[in-house]
This record gives structure tokens, sequence and C-alpha cells, in this order.
């Protein structure tokens, strides 16, 4: 491998001649050997690291002007803007398991775009610390890149799969407006509920989830840049963070601010507990969806099979013809997943120790990864599953048919202990509810025809 001497305040370092990166990337390389090619830092947080570094440029071009010059914020931006575009990750090699700062990845993204700047200048014209660092300390950029990460992917990619399945839901309701069916509580029979009742219940839960995730961006929006080291704001001129707020603002479409007190910003990832925890009750929503589909398509012929699914694959290496719910197990494994990681970023946050919180790597890791398998799990489950359900309505009336509680609708008529000893006599006699009812003599035929109307019952 061909390489280039690169130095730092430690001294020298071999680095592969056709990377971007310098010195300090190199030693985070060979000091953190764990995850390398399996826990990279995440995509997520590198593109948002170009995008910080670009409005951090552009708010030193206009309140240090002498310092950061044309030319300079120029290249900045140019290699800044590459960085955001996703045209250099290979030139993040570090892993989630290092600094618990994210020092190394701060000082990456410099001297990625340091060397990148001078390769378009075809001069040496930035330092990583001096200019692309200016007026910034890795202690308030990885939160904040943190922060612009975690808003993005929600709102790129959750927000629109959330939407999605809403939408899906609420055609399903439509086509199955009018199907009744029997209704459960503690597994066990209960009165009757139509399909589209059942299905708004699933569609809502996911519309309240939103609603809850929608609330969480705001605090998410607001940035530590500004703070520099330890909150202070040394060496970071007055309204930096401000400006640069307005900057990444500008370039995303989305309103960031720079955050009120930074001793907060820098120590606390609060506002990532509270936004994973709305990521929770999405995943513990999708699990009780999930579950549910695999239930009601139980069989085909030996359980419940009062809907069908699609028949995407095989299910089985030995029985011929078999068909299993695999978009529900996906999804209830994902949702095990991110159940994990809200346990993972609560004990991280916790470790905000004075003026810094040191797990702030595998906060975003976790935070990231679960936004990204949320948004992966619950388009494939839309499409590959959900999208395809139809009602068994022949087993749904069978079911509903043979159902005890339809004896609910009797209580009011005849009272609880009597609708109860006729439950009890058809169960024990195995009767139909009718026949029962009609053999204790509490109540004629009609009146029972009149009050046990399933359709009325829902």
């Amino acid at each position: 491998m061909n390489t280039r001497t690169e130095h730092d305040s430690l001294g020298t370092v071999e680095v592969p001649a056709d990377k971007y990166w310098a010195a300090q990337t190199q030693r985070s390389v060979q000091n953190f050997p764990i995850g390398k090619g399996r826990e990279q830092m995440p995509e997520e947080i590198i593109r948002s690291f170009g995008i910080l570094k670009s409005a951090c440029a552009k708010a030193n071009s206009k309140l240090r002007p002498q310092k950061m010059t044309e030319s300079k914020v120029s290249l900045i931006v140019s290699a800044a803007d590459e960085v955001a575009a996703g045209k250099l990750y290979e030139h993040f090699p570090l892993v989630v398991w290092q600094t618990g700062s994210g020092t190394q990845t701060n000082m990456n993204c410099n001297e990625v775009i340091a060397n990148r700047g001078n390769e378009i200048a075809g001069e040496k014209l930035l330092h990583p610390n001096d200019d692309v660092n200016m007026s910034q300390s890795s202690n308030d950029t990885f939160p904040s890149a943190m922060n612009i990460a975690a808003v993005l992917s929600i709102r790129e990619r959750l927000i629109p799969a959330i939407d999605s399945m809403i939408s899906t839901l609420k055609e399903l309701e439509v086509r199955n407006e009018g199907v009744v069916k029997c209704g459960r509580t503690h597994l066990q029979d209960a009165v009757p509920i139509s399909f589209s009742q059942e299905l708004s219940g699933w569609r809502n839960n996911i519309e309240i989830d939103r609603a809850h995730i929608e609330n969480a961006l705001e605090p998410l929006c607001s940035l530590a840049i500004g703070g520099t080291a330890v909150g202070t704001g040394l060496n970071s001129p007055d309204g930096f963070g401000d400006l640069v707020a307005e900057e990444i603002s500008k370039s995303t479409g989305i309103k960031f601010v720079s955050a009120a007190n930074k001793f907060h910003a820098l120590s606390s990832r609060n506002e990532f507990v509270y936004a994973h925890g709305a990521l929770k009750a999405l995943a513990a929503d999708i699990m009780k969806m999930a579950n549910d589909i695999r239930w009601l398509a139980s069989g085909p012929r030996c359980g419940l099979g009062e809907i069908k699914i699609p028949a995407n694959e095989p299910g089985s290496s030995i029985m011929p013809g078999k068909v299993n719910p695999t978009q529900c197990e996906q999804a209830t494994m994902v949702a095990v997943q991110v159940m994990g990681n809200d346990a993972a970023i609560g004990v991280a946050a916790s470790q905000g120790n004075f003026e810094l919180n040191v797990f702030l790597p595998v906060i975003a890791y976790n935070f990231l990864q679960s936004v990204r398998l949320l948004s992966e799990s619950i388009e494939s489950l839309r499409k590959r599953c959900v999208e395809g359900i139809t009602a068994n309505e022949s087993s749904m009336t069978a079911h509903l048919e043979r159902s005890l509680m339809l004896v609910t609708a009797l209580s009011p008529v005849i009272g609880y202990e009597k609708a109860a000893e006729i439950a009890q006599i058809a169960d024990r006699n195995n009767m139909s509810l009718k026949e029962a009812a009609l053999s204790t003599g509490y109540i004629s035929e009609e009146e029972y025809d009149i009050c046990v109307d399933p359709k009325k019952m829902v």
C-alpha cells in the first residue's frame, strides 16, 4: 500500500496515499480496531457533518472575514458539500467505538475537508484545525451533527414510511366496511366488531405515534454549536451559533436554532431519550399490529384464518406448501431491536458527567439504526403484507355465529346472571347460543332475533 507522511501534535503517521484523511484519523484507525467494516460511524452523521462544516465556514466568513477569507470559505464549502452529498464516504473509516465525544470523527471530517479543499485549490491553503474547525470544538460539533442527522433521517425516511402505512390502512378500512367479525380480548371471544373498526385501531395507533414523533423533533432542532469546549463559547465569536443555525436551516429547509443553554446542550442528551421514546412507542404499536395480523392469518385450516396475507416465499424446507407470516416476523424483530436500542440510549444519556456526555457515538448509532430499521421495516410490511390483506368473510362469519359472547346483547333484557347461565349451558352442551337461550324459557325466539344481531352490535 502506498502511503504518505502526515503529522499532528504527537508526531508523524503514515496514511494511505489515496485517502483524504490525515494523522488524527489514522491514529484512530490504529487505536480502535473494534467493529471495523460492520459498525462504522453512520453515513447520516457524516452527511450532517458536511452540512454543519459548510454552515460554520459561512458563519465564520461573516464574523471573521480576515481569517475566513473568500478563497478559504469557497474551498471548505465545496469540499463540505461533497461530504454532505455522500461523495466522500470512503474517506471516513472510523468506527462507533472510539472516543465518547466523537472527537476523532470531527477531526476525520476536518482533515478530509481540508485535504479535499487543498486538492481543489492545487495548493495547501486549509488547515484542519485552524480553518475547517474554526470557532468550533468536537464537543459542540458532534452533538450538533447528531441532532441534524436525527431530524433529517426522521423527516426524510420515517415520516414518509408512516404516512404510507396510514394511507394503506385507510384504504383497507374502506374496502372492508360492513364486514363484521368476532372481537377478542384476553385471547378469548368478545363481542362483535367490524373489521374496518379493528383496522382503524391499528391506523390510529400509528397516527398518534406520528404525532409524538413530530413533537419530539422540535427539541432536536436546538443545536449545541457555539458552545465550543464546555459551553462557554471560548474561541467562538458572538452570534456564531445563531448564524450557523440559520445557514443549516437554509440548506435543509428545516428550522434549526442555536441552543439557549449550551451547558445543557453539551452535557445532556435528554432530547434523544425523549425522541427515542416516541420511536419505541411506534415500535410497540407495529409489534401489536404485526402480531394481530399473524394471529388473524393463522392456519390456514387449523388457526383463526380470518384474513389472508400474501404468500411471498415458501415457508418450510420440509413441509411442502407451507407459507409463513414472514413480514410480520421481520417487523416484530425490528421492534425488539428498537426496544433494546432504547435501553442503551437511556443508559448512555445518563452519563453526562460534568460538562460533557461522553457516550455520544453509541447514542447516535442506536438512534439512527432505530430510525433506519423502522423506516425500512414499516415500508416492507406495508408493501409485502398489509397492502395484500383480504378478509376471509366465511371464516369470520363462522366464528361469529359460534361466539358465546353474543349473549351480551341479552343482558339488558334478561339480566347479567341469566345471560351468563345461557352462555354456560351452550358451552357445556355444545349448543348454539340461540338453542340454549330458548331452552331456558327466559326469552322468545322473536325477542332473541331482535336482540342478537351482530351488525347492530358494532
